[in-house]
């Protein structure tokens, strides 16, 4: 049980310093393109930019994103 919670614990500790060191990840639905190709009803093939990244190919980490929600939550109530 020991054992389990310390590796519990430095894989969290793993995961906020990587969050700190690089907040963004690429975008895993373009898979870091921006844009995905689709194909049109036609047959033609459209690109058109990605909707959950909207076109950077990157997007903002899990962890970095609950960091800036807790510290906008600090700075309101210390205001």
């Amino acid at each position: 049980m020991l054992i389990a919670s310390a590796l519990i614990l430095a894989a969290l500790a793993a995961y906020t310093l990587l969050c700190m060191a690089s907040p963004f990840g690429t975008c895993r639905k373009c898979d870091g393109a921006g844009a995905k190709p689709t194909l049109h009803r036609t047959g033609k093939v459209m690109v058109k930019p990605c909707r959950r990244c909207k076109g950077h190919g990157k997007r903002l980490r899990v962890g970095r994103r609950l960091h800036n929600h807790s510290r906008q939550i600090h700075r309101a109530g210390t205001r």
